[in-house]
């Protein structure tokens, strides 16, 4: 499986303009737990530069502290040491308000298991993240279809995620992930549940979405899925290999 052979059923509008920067910066970080008074290292000294613009592909078996570094970029945990930098800003030293704004603003996500409300419509769970905001319903409508265009599902908007196979579904928790115009889509183990034939065409959405310029962290546990960044992490217990 390579990107040569990524499916062109989808149109992405061409390339934004966007000047090459630190989105992304770790340095020396340490994150440890505490477990029955026993202290687990998850992160030792992760050094991490990441562009705006770029798709960074993050390997590791399990307990490698992958998981970890994701949950801290996605601003859902908090270092024990050393400095994490979002788009220039410290994360620590923000208040959990502060925190929630920026993921519903600047961070998209993308689950394995597409985290999608069973009884709800594509449209209706990919409107979820406007609900937080004030924009009206007219709005919340025109934005959610717009996100759904651009996946391909503009004709399965009103069909639940039981009317939808693996690859519908995740292109729906991708149009969600979207659907804030954020600047970065983190995603976890995004194939993990979708056949080879899916996963291509699942990542050929990451791929256009990452030519308009969006920014891609992807956990992935499959090599061939790892290749179509453009650059490869691999973590073995807390450290970047």
């Amino acid at each position: 499986m390579t990107a040569t052979t990524l499916p062109q059923a989808l149109h992405f509008p061409n390339q934004k303009d966007f000047k090459m920067k630190p989105i992304i910066e770790a340095i020396d970080l340490h994150k440890t737990y505490s477990n029955n008074n026993v202290k687990v290292h998850a992160l030792r000294g992760i050094n991490l530069k990441i562009n705006e613009g770029d798709f960074v592909s993050i390997m590791g078996s399990s307990g490698s502290g992958k998981s970890t570094l994701m949950n801290i970029i996605g601003c859902l945990d908090i270092q024990s040491s050393g400095e994490f930098l979002l788009d220039g800003m410290n994360i620590q030293n923000l208040n959990e308000d502060k925190k929630a704004l920026i993921r519903s603003k600047k961070i998209g996500f993308v689950f394995q298991s597409f985290n999608l409300l069973s009884r709800t419509t594509a449209i209706e769970n990919v409107e979820l993240p406007l609900l937080y905001s004030n924009s009206d319903g007219k709005l919340r409508k025109e934005l959610s279809e717009n996100a759904l265009s651009l996946v391909g599902l503009s004709d399965r908007k009103d069909h639940q995620p039981t009317q939808l196979s693996g690859g519908q579904q995740q292109r729906v928790a991708i149009a969600r992930a979207m659907v804030n115009d954020p600047s970065i889509i983190l995603a976890d183990e995004p194939t993990g549940n979708l056949d080879s034939k899916t996963s291509l065409e699942i990542m050929g959405i990451f791929k256009g979405l990452n030519s308009q310029g969006k920014t891609i962290v992807m956990i992935t546990h499959e090599r061939d899925i790892a290749e179509f960044g453009s650059e490869i992490i691999e973590m073995k217990d807390g450290r970047i290999i």
